[in-house]
């Protein structure tokens, strides 16, 4: 239990910030900022925690990341409704996972499951924010994902079908009856005029109106959210595995990086005093001096960088000195260092890439 929680909370603390900052900087709206927030850490966690092959908490990071941020862009998109909202964001989860895993949507059985789950996980996700936001409207809204399941799991499948691996030659029946219930209900709330009044058209036009609502919200936009999240998956899967390999690399190098940094840090702060002792006996050293160690810092910070500071200008010969040994000691720290961290773990980066060769090879 311990272990799944602290994975939880590995996956929160990364979906959480990627999408509210992304949802402020696309909307200033907050409910559907938390809109984004709910329905990204809702999928997020329910992937990473379900294990196996083609979960884990990376898996659930990528995909919660994603849809949270589509979500929020599609809320905070002016004119858009519901109807916009909803129906791409399970295909778009659906496709990600297949375009991570083939091997998880390998059938219409396959595909009902990972609907159905992410169905209720966004049904989970949306519900804080539309209890902030309109209360009336939270079960309605709500349980549109779980409704159009079964007709967003056919029109995946029929999407699918044609790929290697896949292994149903037809839908079942009760897929295709339960498919049959979200349009049925449209078309009933438009024979006893529900939706007619709320659009205020009547007659043909009517008609016509309801069709293509139809077809855009059950068919093109779902289609559209699955092709577009199994594209990018497939586009990401053989990018995301070599970031895996140099994973390996990184934790050899993950001291000697360590010790870079402390060393860095030291001559930052070590010539922060200078400079502010040199300011403090020798006034007009700098120009535009700054009057605590914060200032000082940054202005060692960005020379160790080789960058201007712009607040603050070396003015004397002692000033520009001192940065001269600065810049001297911060370049010949990184270029020994890198020549000392190369030539002791060279052997460790040798063997893991003949590791790496064999495995492929096999």
């Amino acid at each position: 239990m311990s272990r799944l929680i602290w994975l939880a909370v590995r996956i929160a603390a990364v979906v959480a910030p990627v999408v509210v900052t992304f949802g402020y900087a696309i909307t200033g709206g907050h409910t559907d900022v938390w809109m984004g927030a709910g329905c990204g850490l809702a999928v997020g966690l329910g992937v990473g925690l379900r294990g196996g092959s083609g979960s884990g908490p990376w898996t659930g990071i990528l995909i919660g990341s994603m849809v949270g941020v589509v979500t929020a862009l599609l809320a905070g998109a002016q004119y858009v409704g519901w109807g916009v909202i909803i129906p791409p964001l399970v295909p778009l989860a659906v496709g990600l996972i297949g375009g991570l895993d083939r091997s998880s949507l390998s059938g219409y059985r396959e595909v009902s499951r990972e609907t159905f789950i992410l169905s209720a996980l966004l049904t989970l996700g949306f519900i804080p924010a539309l209890v902030a936001g309109d209360v009336s409207l939270a079960p309605l809204v709500a349980a549109v994902p779980l409704l159009g399941m079964p007709f967003t799991a056919l029109l995946v499948g029929l999407l699918s079908h044609r790929r290697e691996g896949w292994r149903d030659a037809r839908p079942p029946w009760l897929l295709v009856l339960g498919a049959s219930v979200l349009p049925a209900l449209i078309g009933v709330l438009f024979g006893f005029g529900v939706i007619r009044e709320d659009i205020g058209l009547s007659g043909i036009a009517s008609v016509l109106w309801i069709v293509l609502m139809m077809t855009v919200s059950l068919v093109a936009l779902p289609a559209a959210g699955f092709l577009l999240g199994r594209a990018a998956a497939t586009w990401l899967r053989p990018r995301l595995q070599v970031l895996g390999q140099l994973a390996e690399y990184l934790r050899i190098m993950w001291v000697p990086i360590g010790g870079f940094a402390v060393g860095y840090l030291t001559i930052i702060l070590l010539f922060a005093g200078f400079y502010g002792t040199l300011e403090r006996f020798r006034p007009g050293a700098f120009a535009d001096a700054g009057t605590g160690i914060t200032d000082w810092v940054s202005f060692a910070f960005f020379t160790a960088l080789a960058q201007d500071y712009a607040a603050v200008v070396p003015v004397s010969v002692g000033a520009r000195s001192l940065v001269g040994v600065h810049l001297i000691l911060s370049v010949g720290w990184a270029l020994v260092l890198f020549a000392a961290v190369m030539s002791s773990i060279e052997p460790k980066l040798d063997r893991i890439a003949r590791r790496h060769a064999d495995e492929a090879d096999d």
